[in-house]
């Protein structure tokens, strides 16, 4: 199993939110691209991104500092928020990105998300952001409706081979990720799962890779200091 190491965006800065919510925003750092050279000394390969601004307002804020990231470190780089257009994908890949994460448009634009995983393949994975078993878009602001597992069964159907799945009630609440979810996931579906929200121990490191998932996100808890991020490394290897 894959640690990924989290950097959230708002306004050029580092951030976490608490279980989605705007509103209750911390502030871990004004330099992401430093904090990504932090994780290499600390033996990461992977990192997750997410434009916070772009993923509630549908545009890419933030681009500048991704590229500036992926640039920093040399990790394999995944990013996502905004991405709500073919030009946006390929505007990442081509500054370099490793993978590029597709949320809202995932379930509000099929044709999009068509194309995207018929041209991109491997390049192009989905975030199913989960909340009371339902899909949230927008940034988790608001409820699709759809179910959860129908949702990333059709995912897998498309042809797309990486699903990022966050239970939003756990993200940046140090509760412990939820093992059973990912369990299930990793069983059914055909696809390399990566598990966000919640992982606030090794235990929680040793409980996600015990289920035989891809990759975990580590965000909060690598801030605060509750999880050393050489020894969840190692740990999940």
């Amino acid at each position: 199993m894959y640690i990924y190491p989290a950097i959230d965006l708002f306004e050029g800065k580092a951030v976490r939110l608490y279980k989605g919510d705007y509103s209750k925003m911390t502030v871990y750092g004004d330099d992401p691209a430093a904090i990504a050279r932090d994780f290499v000394s600390l033996g990461a390969t992977h990192v997750h991104i997410v434009d916070l601004e772009g993923a509630r307002g549908g545009s890419t804020p933030n681009f500048d500092v991704i590229r500036e990231i992926k640039h920093s470190c040399g990790l394999f780089c995944e990013t996502g928020g905004g991405v709500r257009s073919l030009d946006t994908v390929e505007a990442y890949l081509s500054a370099g990105l490793d993978r590029v994460i597709l949320g809202t448009t995932a379930v509000k634009d099929g044709e999009l998300l068509a194309i995207a995983a018929r041209e991109y393949g491997s390049r192009i994975a989905v975030g199913a952001d989960i909340r009371d078993g339902l899909i949230s878009v927008n940034g988790w602001t608001e409820s699709s409706g759809i179910d959860a597992f129908e949702f990333c069964g059709r995912m897998c159907a498309l042809g797309i081979g990486t699903l990022i799945c966050t239970d939003i009630s756990r993200d940046g609440a140090m509760q412990g990720p939820n093992v059973s979810l990912y369990r299930r996931l990793s069983r059914e579906l055909p696809a390399n799962i990566i598990a966000s929200g919640g992982v606030s121990s090794i235990d929680d490191v040793r409980q996600l890779a015990a289920v035989n998932i891809h990759g975990a996100i580590i965000g909060k808890a690598y801030y605060t200091g509750a999880v050393n991020l050489k020894e969840a490394v190692e740990v999940a290897k």
